[in-house]
């Protein structure tokens, strides 16, 4: 067989790797580039699915900032559950990594079962929730009873107990962050440890001074990913209560949704989720921002993103 020139070999090679990527070139422009910039064009228009989108500038965005009471609503249901949620589910997701790190019989088996309910659909996890929160034979309710209350508590269908609900539900699901800390755990050498043991630091110093900032890359990439799927909750708030009662779990996500679908306001739901976007966007950039004065690699601060 004849040997190629270089040039042609390298041409060819990458002949052959633009072919096989272009299945995913070809549904990256179709399901995710293209929608995208459909939608933000469409968020400077008013289009109800049929006929062509009419122009109307900036005012599905003037709309939402000031005579959309429910577009305000839904930011607050949102920041409400993201403030619930976010510490008390980081602090105990590490606080459970930090136990299943320990080196006992069987250890295994627990991280598995903590684990678990992050593999669990959307869908499913609402419909167990939802009799775990019923109000006459829920088993939330049946505990409470054991204590001495008496009265059943409506927790999907009260505004005042609703959103704690929610938050309970959430952090049933912190194993999935907890996977992502006992791997971080796991990776910090144990000569740190043997060291500053034979220093004679107590317990508490060394998780200070050692796993902490060892570990502070590994929080910051838990507390980014978290913030944005805290935002973008739709699932169980869609199958549980509709955004009810009175408003009380419209969820950003949920408010485009039924804009979008039922309202059919394709404009003014596009540029509602490019609003979102923004948010998200905004946010996670403060994070990275703030990184340069609390994240450690190797020893050393972050940059400055």
């Amino acid at each position: 067989m004849a040997i190629l020139p270089a040039t042609r070999k390298s041409r060819r090679e990458a002949l052959e790797g633009y072919l096989f990527l272009l299945p995913w070139l070809l549904g990256f422009l179709l399901f995710t580039a293209g929608p995208l910039i459909a939608s933000l064009y469409l968020g400077f228009t008013t289009y109800r699915g049929a006929g062509l989108p009419k122009w109307v500038g900036l005012a599905n965005f003037a709309r939402l900032f000031t005579e959309d009471e429910i577009f305000w609503q839904s930011a607050k249901v949102t920041a409400v559950y993201a403030i619930g949620f976010l510490p008390p589910g980081m602090v105990l997701g590490f606080g459970i990594a930090l136990l299943m790190n320990q080196k006992v019989r069987g250890i295994s088996i627990f991280r598995t079962l903590y684990y678990l309910p992050s593999v669990i659909t959307g869908v499913a996890v609402a419909v167990l929730w939802g009799f775990v929160f019923h109000r006459e034979f829920g088993v939330i309710n049946n505990l409470l009873q054991l204590v001495g209350v008496q009265e059943p508590i409506s927790w999907l269908f009260d505004e005042q107990w609703v959103m704690v609900a929610f938050i309970i539900m959430g952090l049933w699901g912190v194993g999935d962050g907890m996977i992502i800390y006992l791997a971080g755990l796991q990776g910090i050498p144990t000569e740190l440890y043997e060291a500053a043991s034979i220093d004679g630091a107590p317990r508490l110093r060394r998780f200070w001074s050692i796993t902490m900032p060892m570990m502070s890359p590994t929080l910051f990439f838990v507390l980014v990913t978290a913030l944005i799927k805290t935002f973008q909750i739709f699932t169980t708030a869609f199958i549980m209560t509709k955004g009810g009662p009175n408003y009380g779990t419209y969820f950003f996500s949920v408010n485009i949704y039924f804009t979008t679908f039922q309202s059919l306001r394709f404009g003014y739901a596009s540029a509602m989720a490019w609003l979102l976007f923004c948010l998200i966007f905004a946010l996670t950039l403060l994070l990275f921002r703030s990184a340069q004065w609390w994240v450690f690699y190797s020893g050393e601060k972050a940059d400055a993103a």
